[in-house]
This record gives structure tokens, sequence and C-alpha cells, in this order.
């Protein structure tokens, strides 16, 4: 089982039932995460102080928060400043946006993430000076 530092007693108990217990637009953005910015390394429910960050990148200090209807803006913010204070960018979505539209959050989330060499490039290859033109 992986540990973290500073995490508090029970912290990684908490984030394996979190991950148990995830919705479906967790599920989603995590198989999303994997197979299109794989090239990152994404964490599931860590723990950061007396929180846990949805998904978080942690190479590259990235967190992302999904919310649904049940998150207050007040307990939001709060854990934004905090997450923030530690060193991290924080994206946040709401649910439908990533059950309707998350090829746009993962477009989002990857302009938030440094390039990096081994991340595919999006789109085909050029074709070589001189190659692909007709009646030449």
């Amino acid at each position: 089982m992986k540990t973290y530092d500073r995490a508090r007693t029970g912290a990684s108990l908490r984030a394996r039932q979190l991950r148990g217990d995830a919705t479906d637009a967790e599920k989603l953005l995590w198989r999303a995460l994997r197979e299109k910015l794989g090239a990152f390394k994404w964490r599931r429910q860590m723990p950061i102080g007396p929180y846990f960050a949805d998904f978080a990148c942690y190479a590259e200090r990235v967190v992302i928060e999904l919310d649904g209807g049940q998150h207050s803006p007040e307990v939001d913010a709060v854990r934004t400043r905090f997450i923030e204070a530690q060193g991290y960018r924080l994206l946040r979505f709401w649910n439908n946006d990533v059950m309707g539209n998350a090829e746009a959050v993962l477009d989002t989330t990857a302009a938030a993430l440094s390039p990096s060499p081994s991340q595919p490039m999006a789109g085909p290859l050029p074709l070589p000076v001189g190659e692909g033109k007709i009646g030449v």
C-alpha cells in the first residue's frame, strides 16, 4: 500500500474507500486521463492535508476536482485556497461537463500540464518536404 508523506492516520484507507465509491464522472475521467494523458502519472483520491484530491498529477502539481450538486461554494473556496497554498494548480469541473464533454475537460487539463517529450503529438506527423505533392 502506498503511503504519503505527512498524510494523517487512516488517510490511505479513506482514499481507498473513496476510489471504490467513485461517481460515474470520476470513473469516466479516470479512464480518459489514463488513455489520453497517460504520459503523466495520475493519482486518484490523493490526500493533501485534510482533503482528498479527486485526481492529482504530483509531478506537474496539478489537481482536478469534480463537483456535483452536493458541493458548497464556501467549502470549496476554503479547499481551493488550501490546495493552492500547497503549490498545486487546481482545475475544477462539474460532473455534467465530464459526462457531456470529456474532450473539452481533457483539452483544458492538457493545457495546464507542461509539455512532455514522451507525450504523443496531436494529429498526424507532417509530410517531409516534397512528399505528397501531385504532379511534381
